[in-house]
């Protein structure tokens, strides 16, 4: 299954390379011109030589330390020999050795470009090494050459997903997804790419789907709320993060996820509630301090929300609406220069917000600075064309539950 961290489990069971020894030995056309070929022309040279027919014989009995020793004496032997060095990867490969097998298929793809099945494996071995920005090349060449293959576009939307091109992880992984309907695996990290991209529609249908499978899914409940929220439907996400409370009442973020989304519809009591439930769980999640703060300074409670949101920055420097309540509430004690550094901070973090800067514009008003202060407010209007809402967007989509490690692992039955 794929954990709430965003992760795929579990683990790939076996390796799947594209082309063994014997094949890339065997093949005696080209696809390409059709131009025939001797893959080893050239005789040993040396009797000390082992050829290649002896150290595939070595590979098909399982030797597979003699059988790199000898297909390294035939690379030494024969620098120019693309095939040669396509099998030392592989035989290397087998092994466990992907470090020294890239190497390798590098060296035959230079010599040989056209030389099939070499980016394939070459880009499983950077995969296997979860070195997934490098895996996207080679497997991007192997694509190239076969563009319905769903052993390459899995590989390379797990790759695209765990480099966090989450755009180009969901397109790679669609077909796959459809073609094994069954994979729950692959459609959650169909999902979840879909939604880190956000493409809530596509997101919201892989998890209706997995729902159907798994029906009490905690995690896939809360994804589905993100979904739904993310498409403007916070009244609908609602149910499905309570549904996930129910199921999973211990499970970190769920509450707050809940909380958060009664702050967003201003229903503070009920949002106060599941807040403090999160808390009780976790005590250090600055998000549910940050917006319980945000809550008591909407009730007018400023000492109480101070003490909240300086818990939540210290815990957090990015929490943006703990700066933006920080600097509202000193510029009223007339604190103004602790005030402009918790605004500016907020501004940098989304300067795109017209919050922050409107605070801006009233502090910088109140501490004399004309100047600075029209500049504000003339950015507030630039922003209000964009956005005919005054509040802060602090939830399109909602504030992260997760951070997607840049690790990952096969779904079962995916190489």
């Amino acid at each position: 299954m794929v954990p709430l961290d965003g992760g795929l489990s579990p683990e790939m069971t076996k390796d799947t390379l594209a082309l063994p020894s014997s094949l890339l030995y065997s093949m005696k056309m080209w696809k390409l011109g059709c131009v025939a070929f001797v893959l080893f022309s050239v005789a040993p040279a040396n009797a000390q030589t082992p050829t290649p027919t002896q150290a595939l014989a070595l590979e098909q009995q399982g030797k597979l330390a003699e059988a790199e020793k000898s297909w390294r004496q035939i690379t030494q032997a024969d620098p120019q020999d693309a095939a040669a060095f396509a099998s030392l990867g592989l035989v290397l490969s087998k092994q466990g050795k992907y470090g020294q097998a890239v190497p390798a298929y590098r060296k035959a793809i230079a010599l040989n470009p056209k030389l099939p099945g070499v980016h394939l494996n070459w880009g499983l071995a950077e995969f296997k090494q979860q070195h997934f920005d490098a895996a996207i090349a080679p497997l991007s060449a192997a694509l190239a050459d076969d563009s319905r293959n769903l052993q390459v576009l899995t590989l390379l939307g797990l790759s695209c997903y765990g480099a966090r091109h989450f755009e180009d992880a969901a397109k790679y992984l669609e077909l796959p997804a459809k073609s094994d309907p069954t994979n729950i695996e692959l459609h959650r990290a169909l999902a979840q790419s879909c939604l880190l991209a956000k493409k809530y529609s596509c997101a919201l249908d892989e998890f209706r789907q997995i729902l159907e499978q798994d029906p009490d899914s905690a995690a896939v409940h809360m994804l589905s709320g993100e979904a739904l929220d993310g498409l403007g439907r916070t009244v609908e996400a609602i149910p499905e993060f309570e549904a996930a409370a129910k199921a999973a009442p211990g499970e970190p973020n769920v509450h707050f996820g809940l909380g958060y989304l009664y702050w967003k519809q201003h229903k503070y009591d009920e949002a106060k509630a599941a807040l403090e439930v999160e808390l009780s769980i976790d005590p250090a999640n600055a998000q549910a301090l940050a917006y319980l703060g945000d809550i008591e300074l909407k009730r007018n409670a400023p000492e109480k929300a101070l003490l909240l949101l300086n818990k939540a920055i210290h815990l957090r420097n990015d929490m943006r609406i703990a700066y933006v309540d920080i600097g509202a509430i000193l510029s009223e004690q007339k604190k103004y220069r602790e005030a402009l550094v918790a605004l500016l901070r907020a501004e940098r973090l989304d300067p795109a917000q017209p919050d922050a800067h409107y605070r801006l514009a009233r502090l910088y008003r109140a501490m004399g600075n004309v100047v600075a202060a029209e500049r504000e407010f003339a950015r507030v209007s630039e922003l209000q064309e964009k956005s005919e809402d005054m509040a802060p967007k602090m939830s399109t989509p909602m504030p992260a539950l997760r951070e997607v490690p840049r690790s990952s692992q096969s779904p079962s039955g995916h190489p």
